[in-house]
């Protein structure tokens, strides 16, 4: 990983980052400590959204209220919470990969638009993107 090279959490990896690290594999521990340092995390609004929804059909529960977990993630200088855009969005639809996942869509268009690494357990996405960590 280069010096300052953004890195895009996908949402399994946000939450395992902020609440359940050992569940992440030890490249993508290695990744997080520097992203620590280094202060580049992006992540997507759209996590949080899914975050929200998994909640909501009690397929997660994080253990802490998520408006106390979102107001937390917003106040940390590691990570920059990213407003997906239009532009984003558009670009999520050009990428040539029949994956239909909206979300893991723009987890890649962030990324390509960031020429940035993303750390994800997601085969369908490490098949697609070329800079992932896992």
């Amino acid at each position: 990983m280069g010096i300052n090279v953004k890195i895009v959490l996908d949402t399994c990896a946000l939450i395992w980052w902020s609440l359940d690290p050992d569940k992440l594999s030890q490249n993508a521990q290695t990744a997080c400590n520097n992203m620590e340092r280094d202060k580049n995390g992006l992540v997507p609004s759209t996590a949080i959204w899914e975050i929200a929804i998994k909640i909501k059909n009690q397929k997660l529960d994080l253990g802490v209220n998520l408006n106390e977990y979102v107001t937390a993630l917003k106040k940390s200088s590691v990570i920059e919470i990213v407003p997906i855009d239009e532009y984003i969005w558009l670009e999520s639809v050009k990428l040539e990969w029949g994956h239909r996942d909206p979300v893991d869509r723009v987890v890649v268009a962030l990324a390509r638009n960031n020429d940035a690494e993303i750390i994800t357990v997601d085969k369908e996405i490490t098949s697609f993107y070329s800079k992932v960590i896992w």
